[in-house]
């Protein structure tokens, strides 16, 4: 982009931040962050391609202005985890939408190909799962007891260890996105292929709505963040193969902290079917309607956390944008 067309383009918005700075009213932190990271943005994009202009002086001179108004009267939030859960944290998931729906749709394709391979190759379960698995699972059957796998270990060391390896997991998906994102894709496609052919392993033995009641107390959360991981590396696979405007290390270095900050969002969730699979899901004498309501809460806290509110409060700003600007 030539850098009249640069300017052009951003002109009005460098303008209108200057005039917020100028003001001697006090700006509220949220906003005048907001527009410094806007403006330092398109600082990285000036420095790169256009080096000792006056557009890029002049945004440096900006920048600067408005680092120091930041850090002399932004009061700090008393709660800052409270506030990147709440506030920060939805607020920038909103622009990662389209990369949620894909790694969902991934997902669910890979789940189809286990289910299928499974039904259309006896052999493919055990490949997928093992024989130790299998052959533990069949016994259980026999005894009348198909969920028992999740009564042998300790509720506690099961909590622990199931919330490290489904950390471990999400960060594999996160981290493999720097492959162009298709590490992220295999990470995905490797859990959904063997969920897919567990899920038919249970159907193919009459024992599907035993073991979906079973195991969605927990797998609900867990696979859900999985695809929530699964959207953190794609996003760092679109910031290498798409870097608009921005050079590609300045593209990868955002989409690597917006892909961080993803993953860290989901870890709360993480402890939570952690803590459902160690302690709850072996209670699995209860009845079908509480395990239904804690399928239906996972779910709905899932919906709400990651579509719901982050459109919410995207629509809540664009309306108070408008209102300010209709003043």
């Amino acid at each position: 982009m030539r850098e009249a067309a640069f300017v052009k383009q951003n002109k009005d918005k460098w303008l209108e931040f200057e005039r917020e700075l100028g003001t001697k009213t006090t700006i509220p932190p949220k906003k005048i962050s907001e527009l410094y990271l806007e403006v330092t943005d398109d600082l990285s994009y000036a420095q790169t391609y256009y080096p000792k202009s006056n557009t890029a002086i002049y945004l440096n001179d900006l920048a600067a202005q408005a680092h120091q108004k930041i850090y002399t009267t932004k009061k700090e939030s008393g709660n800052f985890l409270w506030k990147f859960y709440v506030e920060d944290f939805p607020r920038m998931f909103f622009h990662f939408q389209k990369q949620l729906l894909l790694s969902f749709i991934i997902f669910a394709v890979f789940v189809t190909v286990g289910a299928f391979s499974a039904s259309s190759d006896a052999s493919f379960v055990r490949a997928i799962l093992g024989d130790a698995y299998i052959n533990m699972t069949m016994e259980n059957i026999e005894k009348n007891d198909p969920m028992a796998v999740y009564k042998q270990m300790g509720e506690l060391d099961m909590f622990l260890g199931i919330t490290i390896n489904n950390i471990r997991v999400a960060l594999m998906a996160f981290t493999l996105g720097i492959l162009a994102g298709i590490g992220t894709v295999f990470v995905l496609m490797q859990n959904a292929i063997m969920l897919g052919s567990f899920q038919y392993f249970f159907y193919q033995n009459g024992m599907l709505w035993e073991s979906a009641r079973t195991i969605w107390i927990h797998g609900t959360i867990e696979i859900s963040v999985i695809i929530i991981a699964g959207c953190a590396g794609l996003a760092v696979g679109k910031s290498i193969l798409f870097p608009q405007t921005f050079t590609r290390l300045t593209s990868f270095v955002q989409g690597v902290k917006n892909g961080l900050k993803i993953v860290i969002s989901t870890i709360p969730f993480f402890i939570v079917a952690g803590f459902l699979e160690g302690f709850v899901t072996r209670l699995t004498w209860m009845p079908d309607w509480l395990a239904i309501l804690i399928i239906s809460l996972s779910f709905l806290s899932i919906l709400f956390y990651y579509v719901y509110y982050p459109i919410y409060l995207n629509k809540k700003e664009n309306l108070n944008a408008k209102q300010l600007h209709s003043v």
